[in-house]
């Protein structure tokens, strides 16, 4: 009953939300002579506040119309040129790109947020390379007659959307992904598929979490998965089209998320609500942007996200040599020329320092010159992919590792 309870509760406070948007709106009008109070003001905020916080959100657009490149703006063009049940492969592109562009497929994690959530990671990849990007579906939206998405699918996923975009394309697999991504690359690489990545960046993402546990490592770990089973799956309720599946549901996602850092998130809304008392407009907006972006959250299948609990995180079966795709033991020593690198942040809270880079050691049969770490100083799990330290410091060494190894078509059918 817990989808149903939820379902209620966000009708109610859409409501809520609604109607203290409108007392906002009417405490905040000039011609409001309480706008003119010593409590006006303050009401009126909390009110935009509340209304905000509690708002129904739906999923986000990424909204890239433009992007700069050597001084010149150039117009995007953003496409989706594949459908699939579970999710479309997405391409942007702009007139500004240089002739036969590096490729970049971009894996999206299927963690409870929409890949919109790596819109500055598009963003920026956009100034020099035609990204591609795993758009995930809701799984409540999935109908049953759908089927399945298990793991299994995940890797098949991943490689259907290389195949499709061509040989020599790059991959970016940014946090949960990696292992998935990692699996696709040994597979492809085992049946010398030649659209097969020329290189593979794996961005905090948990290859082996047993090096350096976070706390989202040690809840998995300590509790079995009849736990997880029992008390994190639901059954997605009838009005959806998914109606009858078993899902992870993305606001479980969220409250644990949230109650990881509840302190920074309440003063992130008590400093929102500061600004809108004197006026600073600009500010509170940056606030509501990323809560938007946040508080959106969708639904994973309940299969997926079982496997990957128990694959990832309490069997650890890629660095063991043990995961297996569709009955087939994964072989990472068929790498041999997909060129990898490793990025980590220093503060990351979700992938410790040093799960990302294990992948180093798992792949040994590709040269030492196509391996390379970068540990980036001073950066959190985000601002791996996200903010002014992604955008010139670490953008920058993915372009580069991109074109130091980059593929042609021939080379890759070889």
């Amino acid at each position: 009953m817990l989808y149903q309870i939820y379902e209620l509760q966000k009708a109610w406070l859409s409501s809520a939300s609604a109607a203290a948007s409108v007392g906002a709106e009417w405490l905040g009008n000039p011609r409001n002579p309480l706008g003119y109070t010593g409590f006006g003001p303050a009401i009126s905020s909390a009110m935009e506040v509340f209304a905000h916080a509690a708002s129904p959100r739906a999923k986000p657009a990424f909204g890239i119309t433009h992007v700069e490149r050597d001084g010149k703006t150039f117009e995007v063009a953003e496409a989706d040129v594949l459908h699939k049940p579970f999710g479309n492969l997405k391409k942007f592109t702009h007139d500004g790109l240089p002739k036969d562009p590096p490729r970049l497929l971009i894996v999206a994690p299927m963690s409870g947020h929409y890949a919109t959530l790596l819109r500055g990671t598009v963003e920026r990849m956009l100034e020099n390379a035609e990204v591609y990007i795993t758009d995930w579906t809701d799984a409540k939206m999935v109908p049953m007659s759908e089927g399945i998405f298990d793991l299994d699918a995940y890797i098949d996923y991943v490689i259907d959307f290389l195949e499709f975009i061509g040989p020599g394309a790059n991959v970016m697999a940014v946090c949960q992904p990696s292992v998935p991504a990692f699996a696709a690359t040994a597979i492809m690489a085992e049946e010398g598929n030649p659209c097969r990545p020329a290189t593979l960046t794996m961005m905090g993402g948990p290859i082996d979490t047993r090096e350096a546990p976070t706390e989202v490592n040690e809840m998995a770990t300590s509790r079995p998965m009849a736990w997880f089973k029992q008390n994190l799956i639901q059954t997605v309720p009838l009005h959806y089209p998914g109606a009858g599946r078993r899902v992870y549901p993305g606001f479980l996602q969220l409250a644990g998320f949230m109650s990881m850092n509840l302190g920074n998130h309440m003063m992130s809304h008590y400093a929102m609500f500061k600004h809108l008392v004197v006026g600073d407009g600009e500010s509170a907006e940056a606030t509501k942007i990323f809560y938007d972006e946040y508080l959106a959250v969708c639904d994973m299948t309940a299969e997926f996200y079982l496997q990957t609990v128990n694959a990832v995180f309490k069997e650890y079966l890629l660095p063991r040599g043990l995961l297996t795709h569709k009955g087939k033991t994964v072989d990472l020593g068929a790498i041999t020329d997909t060129a990898i690198l490793c990025v980590e942040g220093e503060r990351d809270d979700i992938s410790g320092v040093g799960q990302t880079k294990a992948a180093m050691g798992l792949t040994p049969n590709l040269p030492d010159d196509k391996k390379l770490y970068h540990l980036a100083p001073a950066v959190g799990h985000y601002g791996i992919f996200n903010g002014s330290k992604w955008r010139g410091s670490i953008a920058p060494i993915v372009e580069q590792w991109m074109a130091d190894h980059r593929r042609g078509k021939l080379q890759a059918v070889a």
